[in-house]
């Protein structure tokens, strides 16, 4: 029981590779489609030049070492402020709170305008600008009335609680929704650059059509414009083929992981590279079928349906929304070191967003008020845990 508390030319780039508010969209200043590359080129496929790391221990541990929020509704995005408090996304309301670390207080920042939310849908991933010490940006991934976009505003904390979020510009838009499907994590990779997980939105013809974004990892600048060293140098589409991505996280060599829904049979860990097809909705899990990359590790769907991703202590660590629990999966260089390892099964609900604190902790939010759990009283909370 829960505690009541506490294709050809992707491909063909992939091998010469070796390895971003303006709820209508009409293309006001600062939105950006796929137009004129910028940037640097993606970390390589085997990450940089430096030893692999070594590898993780089989197993590993998981203890709670205390509740730091409760009473959050429908959180989704998380992610750390410099100085240890966390920026939570509420799905559903489509605002934005600061908990501190340390005593879990919550402060509303604002209201994301233009949310439109249903279903999976709302105000979902969360991430920070790079410059954020100098330019204090926030970027979010939500849903609207005719699409999933990302916008960017800035965030002053010396105004008045719910009035802290300054106007969103759009960064990116167009990325298909849904009532289900629509991806939503949002993340700077060591390059630089914005990478951004999305859904099929429910049609799966999207996941294998290299004109859409859905179903697929984006990789953009800052301003939403096709990164240097994309497969395609016109597009942002990174990787294809994709069901529903709502984790990533780079490993210690720079490598990129994505965690993804399956649809009955398969949910999936992939090593994400440029340009490579991962299979749906041709395949579901690991399959020999020529001109797909199968998974790295897969389970049943009723065991994980993943949702966040994060790097820590040599592991990859995997938050299950319906599986209720969460994954550890000891890598020895881009390979499982072991077979994954479960903790916390049954014991908070769904959990949603893992991500790592500066000092090697995790922190980890469930998702228990999303319409699909059984919450609480103190549901939906955050949790920081000791791992190793």
């Amino acid at each position: 029981m829960r505690r009541p508390t506490v294709t050809a030319a992707l491909a063909t780039a992939s091998l010469l590779l070796a390895a971003g508010c303006s709820p209508g969209g009409d293309g006001s200043p600062g939105e950006r489609k796929a137009t004129g590359a910028e940037g640097v080129k993606p970390p390589s496929a085997n990450g940089s030049s430096a030893p692999a790391a070594a590898a993780a221990p089989a197993e590993g541990s998981v203890r709670v070492e205390r509740t730091v929020a409760t009473k959050l509704k429908s959180p989704w995005g998380l992610v750390p402020l410099p100085g240890g408090d966390l920026l939570v996304s509420s799905r559903d309301t489509g605002k934005i709170v600061r908990v501190g670390a340390e005593d879990g207080k919550q402060t509303e920042l604002g209201t994301v305008p233009g949310v439109a939310a249903a279903g999976e849908g709302g105000l979902l991933g969360l991430a920070l600008s790079p410059d954020y010490a100098s330019d204090h940006m926030v970027y979010a991934y939500f849903t609207t009335d005719s699409d999933n976009r990302i916008a960017r505003m800035p965030y002053d904390e010396k105004k008045p609680a719910g009035r802290r979020l300054g106007a969103p510009s759009t960064v990116f838009r167009g990325i298909p929704k849904g009532s289900n499907h629509n991806g939503g994590r949002i993340a700077f990779g060591p390059d630089g650059m914005l990478y951004a997980g999305t859904g099929e939105s429910g049609r799966r013809d999207l996941a294998q059509d290299e004109k859409s974004f859905g179903g697929k990892v984006l990789r953009m600048t800052p301003d939403g414009r096709p990164a240097k060293g994309n497969p395609r140098p016109d597009s942002v589409v990174y990787s294809l083929g994709h069901r529903n991505v709502q984790g990533l996280a780079w490993d210690a060599d720079k490598r990129l992981w994505a965690s993804e829904f399956g649809q009955d049979t398969w949910d999936e860990l992939n090593l994400v590279e440029p340009g490579k097809n991962y299979g749906w909705p041709v395949v579901e899990g690991k399959s020999d079928k020529s001109g797909y990359v199968p998974p790295v590790e897969q389970w049943k769907t009723s065991e994980a349906s993943p949702s966040g991703l994060a790097y820590a202590k040599g592991s990859l660590w995997m938050a299950g929304l319906r599986g209720e629990r969460l994954w550890r999966v000891p890598l020895d260089d881009a390979r499982p070191a072991a077979g994954p390892q479960s903790f916390l099964e049954k014991e908070y609900g769904r959990l949603r967003t893992v991500v790592p604190a500066d000092d090697g902790a995790l922190w980890l939010m469930t998702s228990n008020t999303d319409g699909r759990g059984d919450p609480t009283d103190e549901d939906d909370r955050i949790l920081r845990l000791k791992i190793s």
